[in-house]
């Protein structure tokens, strides 16, 4: 299932595989009792898997989105909670390494975060705009040399375990509510106030609680960069092809686990078809489709990235959109076929062919960000653009 051949060569795939081991030991109870996978994200930070977006130069390992995508997969394989705990704090990475080369602050950042595995947060939701992350109510106020925030951040996913956010406000009191800008803040340079508890129905690993943020630090740490092109230019497509790695993972381990049913019912009987199979071979089909759906997106990610005006383009916007829908609608699909496939014993907790946690956590996929808002902005530009329909790209 693997995406790019260099990650055998570099030895990441090594690296996650014993990670992943230590993360689907936990899954179970990390779900049960909606707790953070510590033992997960330790194990990250002891094979140094945090950094490795972080450029050479800057003590990193100059990580593409497709080798981490590759990662992101293997994990969902194992814990999604996990899986989703890498992506979002590779995809806040990616803001810092694709538009903070250029101050020395955030050099400076990322070689910190490199050097000590600092997990990266981000807070974009905010109370009274929920999940449209191109606006914000609140804003950074600089006073000199130093600068202030407070945001009511109805999420704020692994805040309480993070060790710096990446928080979104408008660029000052006057601005509009889409001129926003991107700022880091570290540990000691913010209080957190739970304000809602993360107690869903799945993902709940995560820990994604609401809070009151309030922070001080200097204004050097805000990324010199508008969000509008932080958010165009990496973190759309970061988050759509690092999330449906995640998804990609989870859907591989329920087809893995309905083949293994399967395959057990054909020994029982070697002379006769296994009921599930033909179930089985409809699951391979939309499994390898997402794979293809997100390859795809993920080299017209590593094209477009040396043109600023194409990462900015309304059909690159609509293409990364659309991996996002399919991924997303998709693995519940492959999910409730592996369900079926499994009968009861996929229902049932607890046996080798249970596939509950994976399907209250594949039912995220839509809500994040939710489909109806991503297509809502595809229809509006598909109202001036040409979608792009060459097979060459």
């Amino acid at each position: 299932m693997n995406f790019p051949v260099k990650i055998m060569q570099d030895g990441l795939a090594a690296k996650v595989a014993r990670v992943a081991e230590i993360a689907a030991k936990h899954a179970d109870a990390v779900d049960a009792e909606g707790r953070f996978p510590q033992e997960a994200v330790d194990a990250m930070k002891a094979e140094r898997l945090l950094g490795i977006q972080v450029p050479h130069h800057l003590g990193g390992e100059s990580a593409s989105i497709t080798e981490i995508a590759e990662l992101c997969s293997m994990l969902g394989q194992a814990c999604a909670a996990s899986a989703m705990v890498f992506a979002m704090h590779h995809i806040k990475l990616s803001s810092l390494v694709e538009h903070g080369a250029d101050s020395q602050w955030h050099c400076h950042f990322m070689r910190r975060i490199a050097a000590e595995q600092l997990l990266i947060a981000s807070a974009t939701t905010e109370g009274g705009i929920g999940g449209n992350l191109r606006n914000s109510i609140c804003a950074v106020e600089v006073d000199g040399d130093s600068c202030r925030l407070e945001k009511d951040a109805t999420v704020i996913s692994y805040g309480s375990h993070a060790d710096a956010i990446l928080i979104t406000s408008r660029a000052h009191v006057q601005a509009a509510s889409s001129d926003q800008v991107l700022t880091a803040f570290l540990k000691d340079q913010y209080t957190l106030e739970k304000t809602h508890v993360w107690n869903t129905l799945g993902m709940r690993g995560t820990c994604s609680d609401g809070f009151l943020f309030k922070g001080q630090a200097p204004a050097e740490q805000i990324l010199p960069k508008p969000f509008a092109e932080i958010a165009a230019q990496s973190m759309l497509a970061s988050s759509h092809l690092l999330w449906s790695g995640v998804w990609y993972g989870i859907a591989v381990d329920a087809v893995a686990r309905a083949q293994a049913f399967v395959r057990a019912a054909a020994r029982k009987a070697p002379d006769a078809q296994p009921p599930g199979a033909l179930r089985l071979a409809e699951v391979s089909n939309l499994l390898q489709m997402v794979k293809s759906n997100v390859v795809a997106g993920l080299k017209a990610y590593e094209h477009a990235k040396a043109d600023p005006d194409r990462l900015s383009s309304m059909g690159f916007a609509v293409a990364m959109n659309n991996v996002k829908i399919a991924s997303s609608e998709t693995i519940l699909e492959i999910v409730n076929h592996a369900m079926l496939i499994c009968g009861i014993m996929g229902y049932k907790n607890g046996t080798p062919f249970s596939l509950g946690r994976h399907l209250r956590d594949a039912h995220s996929a839509q809500l994040m960000i939710s489909n109806d808002r991503i297509l809502g902005n595809t229809s509006s530009m598909l109202l001036v653009h040409k979608q792009d329909t060459s097979l060459l790209g």
